[in-house]
């Protein structure tokens, strides 16, 4: 059903066939736009300016205050503010509905758009009120993915719009090409997130699309629906890929129209000549229902193996578990198998890739006259907008669904997050949402709570509803397709609720500050040589970002950097906080001009003395395999640097984002060799010589001496490669922000 080539392809007659030789690249519907957002420049990178830009309450209070520390005046483009993350989140009193205000402030005195809590979730307003073919626009969520409506959307750290609003650019190397080819008519019961799962179970473990753009084509685009389009291109993130492109019809060019924005289609076609660094094929008509175990969305199974044989692999899934939580938390799932079938506790069907009018018209199609029963089973339905709740309450779905026995919700981002319908503990939710990380639900692991979810298509979450939470494949039983409606598009509810500043500052017009809004601490510069002690070692095959800083609840606290940090880790290595703290305070001591015994015997252990620690910086660091795959939440990175971080060590990043927010938070992203060992573990301590002067010369290989704890030392070297003249002029200010306010200074 999928099929990988780890070769060039290029299009002949409208159709990809092995490339001869690497040229056309620049025929590419990805490589067009991308050249006409690029500035030139002789260093061989692209430096791409948007057309948008976008954020939700979880980021944009830590965007603006960087950006005014920065120098910010105004908004040099548009850039809209959405309330879609933590409306309902029952945590710090006033705090969350101080943000809003905060960021209605902003919007009025920058010059922005400003979107109130539970009117759309971010990513469905980008879809109904910003796309338009050929365009970009870069948002601080990782799932900002609008390829399907002919936009290249970009998901990354919040210091990356900082350097949009301070009128500066998105720099990267030229990124490769996929072609993702698209064949045959989707079978019955299958939906846009069957073929995202089978997506991401076939490209994410091998890195097939690491970074890379994909481009979608072939004669089976033509016969999808937009909303079945959009479902597969917002899961694009979890293959790893930096963005995505679609080729645009007149659906496409409808679905604009319909949008009051007729003027913004511009058809994108594949050229023959076209070059693509890879292809994968994809046969939509051998698809069938799929899974994805906990916990990640690449741990792809087919719905039909899930059913027949679910003890091995809930199995897997507990060993998983108990793997990564060390026994604080565990998973009994095979206990839900009754008389061979596999019975969840939930169902949820939300957000920006299931809350989607044809997900949930199709969801109240297989439960026309049944319910979801009275028992332990229950259906959550979260549109994405109101528009599209008004569209299902003029059709009539949204009647079909509560006559069933299911729950309509705001238009809320909480279960994707865990800040909404989080399971009991022990609880299988299925759910049509993005991530199924651990913990990504709202469970606590440290405090011994852990719940599993499956990730899987509203059509079969639909059908196991249907029959009272035994799992069920869509594939497997008979309904009729929903009542084809005229698709209608409703702005005046924006019109009436929110504000539309964009181009429109008012600088006279004051920021409003919340009790729990606070400035940035001072972050140093890069000193001489550097002294790190190991904070934590995650020796996971991967790390998420959402381990380094959860997600739900603490996310409360994004407003007071200070206050957020003390969750860093919270839910994967408890004691870090406590030992990055105890390593900022002797730093603390350090820069007072004291040496304490502890630092005294760490520097003769070394072979340094009380002189040299006049010239270093101490600082903690983290060890991982793969850091940062998932949330593009530049607090993964900031909260290690308010808490004295001074540098990851890793053997390569999951994702560009995080090594990104990494450089910007003026963190050094250090790599080890593929087969080099990391001998090290917390309280550990790692010296750095000379460190200034060879990140000011672009050196990528760094000498260091490890000091063990049994007083052993040995050598490491780590490397600092691919590091651009700005990313290590950033590193040498300590951040993003000290750099920006040194040239306004200048």
């Amino acid at each position: 059903m999928i099929k990988l080539y780890d070769g060039g392809v290029t299009i002949q007659n409208g159709c990809p066939v092995k490339a001869q030789e690497k040229t056309g690249s620049e025929k590419t519907i990805a490589r067009r736009i991308l050249e006409a957002h690029n500035s030139p420049s002789t260093d061989g990178q692209l430096h791409i300016t948007f057309d948008g830009l976008i954020s939700h309450d979880i980021t944009y209070v830590g965007i603006i205050q960087t950006a005014r520390a920065s120098g910010l005046k105004a908004f040099p483009l548009p850039y809209v503010l959405t309330n879609c993350h933590n409306s309902l989140c029952a945590v710090g009193g006033t705090i969350n509905e101080d943000d809003h205000v905060f960021g209605l402030s902003a919007a009025i005195k920058y010059g922005g758009d400003y979107v109130p809590a539970n009117q759309a979730v971010i990513h469905q307003y980008a879809r109904e009120m910003m796309t338009g073919c050929g365009k970009m626009i870069l948002g601080s969520d990782s799932h900002t993915r609008y390829g399907a409506l002919g936009t290249m959307g970009v998901g990354e750290g919040g210091p990356e719009l900082v350097k949009q609003l301070l009128k500066n650019t998105y720099d990267l190397a030229s990124p490769q090409v996929v072609l993702v080819w698209l064949t045959g008519d989707v079978p019955h019961g299958v939906g846009p997130h069957d073929v995202a799962i089978a997506l991401c179970g076939a490209t994410y473990k091998n890195g097939f699309v690491k970074n890379k753009i994909l481009e979608f084509a072939g004669p089976g685009v033509k016969k999808l629906p937009m909303d079945f389009r959009i479902g597969i291109d917002v899961m694009t993130t979890e293959t790893a890929c930096l963005s995505s492109i679609w080729e645009t019809d007149e659906k496409v060019a409808e679905y604009l129209k319909i949008h009051g924005r007729a003027d913004a289609y511009k058809a994108l076609r594949v050229e023959d000549g076209a070059y693509y660094d890879a292809c994968i094929e994809i046969d939509l008509g051998k698809l069938e229902p799929m899974a994805a175990l906990p916990f990640h969305p690449s741990e792809a199974v087919t719905l039909r193996e899930l059913i027949t044989n679910p003890g091995d692999h809930l199995r897997e899934v507990e060993l998983r578990a108990k793997e990564q939580f060390g026994g604080k938390a565990e998973l009994h799932l095979t206990q839900k198998i009754v008389n061979g079938r596999l019975t969840v506790d939930q169902g949820i069907i939300a957000g920006c890739s299931g809350g989607m009018y044809d997900n949930i018209a199709e969801a109240a199609s297989i439960l026309n006259g049944f319910d979801v029963g009275c028992g332990d089973f229950s259906l959550s339905v979260y549109p994405p907008s109101i528009p599209v709740n008004l569209e299902l309450l003029q059709n009539g779905v949204q009647q079909q669904l509560l006559e069933a026995g299911a729950l309509f919700k705001p238009c809320f981002c909480g279960p994707c997050f865990g800040a909404g319908d989080v399971p009991a503990n022990n609880a299988l939710s299925i759910r049509h949402t993005t991530r199924n990380f651990p913990n990504r639900e709202g469970s606590k692991p440290g405090n011994g709570q852990l719940a599993g979810v499956i990730l899987m298509d509203a059509r079969s979450i639909a059908a196991t509803a249907r029959n009272h939470g035994v799992l069920t494949s869509a594939a497997d039983i008979a309904y009729d397709a929903p009542k084809a409606v005229t698709r209608t598009f409703d702005a005046a509810v924006y019109q009436k609720r929110c504000y539309f500043g964009a181009g429109k500052p008012q600088p006279g017009h004051a920021l409003k500050f919340g009790p729990n809004i606070t400035e940035w601490p001072k972050i140093p510069a890069l000193s001489d040589n550097l002294l790190m002690q190991v904070a934590s070692v995650l020796r996971d095959p991967v790390t998420t970002t959402d381990e380094l800083i959860p997600s739900g609840e603490t996310s409360s606290y994004r407003s007071n950097p200070l206050k957020l940090a003390t969750f860093a880790l919270s839910r994967r290595d408890p004691e870090y906080v406590t030992r990055a703290n105890a390593t900022k305070a002797l730093e603390a001591a350090r820069a007072d001009g004291l040496v304490p015994p502890e630092l005294e015997t760490v520097l003769s252990k070394l072979g340094l003395s009380r002189e040299d620690a006049k010239t270093m910086q101490l600082g903690s660091v983290i060890f991982a395999n793969k850091p940062g795959d998932g949330s593009a939440r530049e607090q993964a990175a900031s909260c290690q640097r308010v808490l004295g971080g001074c540098a990851n060590i890793c053997y390569e990043f999951a994702t560009k984002r995080y090594r990104s927010n990494c450089v910007n938070w003026g963190m050094l992203p250090f790599t080890l060799d593929k087969d080099a060992e990391f001998p090290l573990a917390p309280g550990d301590f790692l010296y750095v010589p000379d460190v200034k002067r060879k990140v000011e010369a672009g050196d990528e290989v760094f000498p260091a001496k490890a000091l063990r704890a049994d007083g052993s030392t040995v050598d490491l070297t780590l490397n600092l490669k691919n590091t651009s003249a700005e990313e290590r002029e950033l590193l040498l200010r300590g951040c993003l922000m000290n750099h920006y306010a040194a040239q306004n200074r200048e």
